[in-house]
């Protein structure tokens, strides 16, 4: 679509957004968009514009808007049964947990069903702490977890942080982002200072005995900060050291999302303790996890439920989306496009001097921008201006970072190439409208 295509008409939904809810109810662009109909790779606004949607509403649909075999299963669902809270069994919730221990690392067996990746998280933290007797809890700087009480708490990102830390107990270690290193060190000569520091902190700030680690894969809303080689092996060396459970936070990361491999932990040499997870599971449709090992799971009291966790629709929609991911090899797609996908990112940083970094895995990619590339000071305003003008060419995309200068892609796992060079052609349009 070129820019001349596109109807920019005021949009009566537009309004009564900015009228009726939160303004805390963020939206993107200068002129905000209405979405109403996604099919596939694609999504069009209320004035009748389409869109390739390379963002997926953060890493969320994940095989494609309306999916027919994902919708399918859930038509199917509501025909027979809506709801039922987890006081009663039901068979697609059993199916469910069945399927995530198969396809789970290690010994992650038994589950607990909530409707995002915030109960996901919580519900891991609780875990950790009953299982451990432990309450203290290290976490990443630049990292993101959910809204509640205790996930703002953890959250190390202060853009999302609306609050004080509501709950005790979680201390924050530095991040291992290579490109803006806290210890001005290089990957390897640095020795992995970033994982070794975790041992200073719990020895320093905690009282030298941890209920868990938890840590993102690939720290998401951070702007896809992605941990060197060895990272993971020395966090968790630590980490178990000073008797905490490793939880790994993949609920951006799983689902084949980081190529060939269901969930972003696997590309490192450790087996996590519990595993969160929610967003690309549904397709869309809430729904959140958490996969332990026995030995934690029972250790969490019996007098718990979720009113929607364990919703038979659900957990329908998140089996169907599984088995379009095996029957099509979604996660060998991931890796190939996303290989052709980085080597087209790489170009434009080779064009462009205001790409500082380009990093991420598989179908997970993004664009650190900056002024400039020795100072490395951050270019928010050039992210914002990339945006208008691919909107305008018909191409929606993401951000992040803790200065809001990271481009995020989060493109289906069944794209082609064709999508690729589709967003790139728009990406290229926006850096050279900076000139």
């Amino acid at each position: 679509m070129s820019t001349a295509e596109q109807i920019t008409q005021k949009s009566d939904t537009v309004r009564k957004h900015k009228e009726f809810l939160f303004p805390a109810v963020a939206t993107y662009y200068e002129e905000p968009l209405a979405l109403v109909r996604g099919q596939g790779f694609h999504v069009w606004d209320d004035q009748g514009n389409k869109y390739l949607d390379c963002f997926g509403g953060v890493l969320t649909v994940s095989v494609g808007h309306a999916n027919p075999k994902v919708n399918e299963a859930i038509i199917n669902q509501i025909k027979t049964l809506q709801h039922t809270s987890t006081l009663y069994a039901n068979k697609p919730q059993s199916d469910l947990a069945e399927k995530l221990h198969q396809i789970s690392p290690g010994r992650l067996k038994k589950s607990f069903f909530t409707n995002s990746g915030t109960g996901a998280d919580d519900t891991a933290v609780h875990a950790a702490k009953l299982a451990t007797g432990r309450h203290e809890i290290v976490v990443l700087r630049h990292s993101y977890s959910g809204r509640s009480a205790s996930s703002l708490s953890a959250i190390g990102h202060a853009p999302w942080r609306p609050l004080p830390a509501q709950v005790a107990g979680f201390v924050h270690a530095p991040a291992p982002y290579c490109y803006r290193c806290p210890f001005k060190l290089t990957y390897p000569e640095c020795g992995l200072a970033c994982a070794n520091d975790i041992e200073e902190l719990i020895m320093t700030t905690t009282t030298g005995e941890i209920a868990a680690f938890m840590a993102e894969p690939i720290l998401g809303v951070g702007g896809f900060i992605v941990p060197p080689p060895g990272y993971f092996e020395r966090a968790v060396e630590i980490t178990r050291k000073h008797g905490g459970l490793f939880i790994a936070d993949e609920v951006q990361t799983a689902w084949g999302r980081t190529g060939d491999k269901w969930f972003g932990i696997e590309h490192w040499g450790v087996e996590p303790d519990i595993i969160t997870s929610a967003k690309g599971l549904g397709n869309g449709v809430p729904v959140g996890i958490t996969v332990a090992t026995p030995e934690v799971a029972d250790k969490y009291p019996g007098l718990t439920f979720s009113t929607f966790g364990g919703n038979p629709v659900s957990m329908s929609a998140a089996l169907a989306v599984i088995r379009v991911i095996e029957e099509e090899d979604l996660k060998k797609n991931a890796a190939v496009v996303g290989a052709y996908l980085r080597r087209r990112l790489d170009e434009l940083k080779d064009k462009y001097s205001v790409i500082g970094d380009v990093r991420g895995m598989g179908l997970m990619q993004g664009l650190e921008l900056v002024k400039d590339r020795e100072t490395k000071e951050p270019a928010p305003q050039a992210v914002a201006r990339v945006f208008e003008e691919t909107k305008r060419r018909g191409v929606l995309i993401g951000k992040g970072g803790l200065y809001g200068n990271v481009i995020r892609t989060g493109m289906m796992l069944n794209s082609s190439n064709d999508h690729v060079d589709q967003m790139i052609e728009a990406l290229d349009a926006g850096f050279a409208s900076l000139n």
